[in-house]
């Protein structure tokens, strides 16, 4: 297969390239910072590469890149956990997604021929935060500002249906590997500082990496995939449990809690991200057959971590 990928030099974008360049795939990097995906992915290393300057927010040449692909999977998008919620940048995290699905949607109605399928990143955000309730697929949405980015984002990405093209909306869960949320949680850890966030009672919907990643190949390859799933974990823990697991696994004490407060002066608005949390079960993905290889987050722990 061809597939064009934004979001590639990312946390699960990186991973993605170098499953798919390992199966012998040719992949088309759109990127908005060419010197830097050059060094991630550098041509001796990675010959089935090729490296697109693209502009998330613009129609451009890039898009004609797409006429040549089998495949497109959309990731890109601004970090929602780094800094605070200004409305700057409440409207850089929207227009990042929103206006990046847009011009990638308008692409592939443009090109010839066309690819087969879209693969477009969401996240469980979808749902709004809860501490009681369970979401699946079919539960509705909610009305905070994530759950309105997230109806936007899968607005944009729905219209592709327009021009024939299968597409997978994949809800993404925190994803864990060695990087992205848990790369923060490590530190105070390692030092005897770790402990809950929070009440600690909130839910923390989680996969492991190499599985999203697992979930994004399937997408691309099976033909009746299709429509909405969670890539999520199916065993969703609170955030008591996240940080006992991990006090475990790295052989730390997990009893300095970092307080609300704390989070909120740092964050902000932002602060909901980890402060409030939702039950998310992958009911659907589960029932496409698919087969996880850290279903529990202790085993997923201990992969990452040694």
């Amino acid at each position: 297969m061809k597939v064009a990928i934004t979001g590639a030099t990312g946390f699960v974008g990186n991973l993605l390239v170098q499953r798919l360049h390992a199966k012998g795939h040719k992949i088309v990097v759109l990127t908005r910072n060419t010197a830097f995906a050059q060094k991630v992915f550098p041509s001796e290393a990675f010959p089935n590469i090729e490296i697109v300057a693209y502009t998330p927010n613009a129609s451009g040449s890039w898009q004609s890149v797409i006429s040549s692909c089998d495949g497109v999977v959309n990731l890109a998008g601004e970090p929602i956990g780094e800094g605070r919620w200004t409305p700057e940048r409440k409207q850089e995290i929207l227009n990042s997604r929103k206006l990046g699905t847009q011009k990638i949607v308008e692409a592939i109605a443009n090109a010839n021929p066309k690819p087969t399928v879209l693969i477009n990143a969401s996240a469980i955000g979808y749902y709004g935060t809860s501490e009681t309730a369970t979401f699946d697929e079919t539960s509705l949405s909610g009305n905070d500002f994530l759950a309105q980015v997230c109806q936007a984002w899968e607005a944009e990405a729905t219209k592709v249906k327009d021009s024939g093209v299968r597409l997978v909306i994949l809800r993404f869960g925190i994803v864990l590997g060695n990087g992205g949320a848990l790369g923060k949680m490590i530190p105070p850890f390692k030092l005897f500082a770790g402990g809950p966030i929070g009440s600690g009672r909130q839910w923390f919907s989680w996969i492991h990496v190499n599985d999203l990643v697992n979930l994004i190949l399937q997408a691309l390859s099976k033909s009746e995939i299709e429509g909405i799933y969670n890539a999520t974990a199916p065993n969703p823990v609170r955030m008591a449990d996240l940080s006992q697991t991990l006090g475990q696994v790295m052989n730390r004490p997990s009893w300095l809690p970092v307080p609300a407060f704390a989070i909120e002066a740092l964050l902000g608005d932002g602060a909901i991200v980890v402060l409030e949390g939702q039950q998310v079960i992958p009911k659907r993905t589960v029932e496409t057959g698919f087969e996880y290889k850290y279903p529990n987050l202790q085993s997923a722990l201990t992969q990452i971590l040694n």
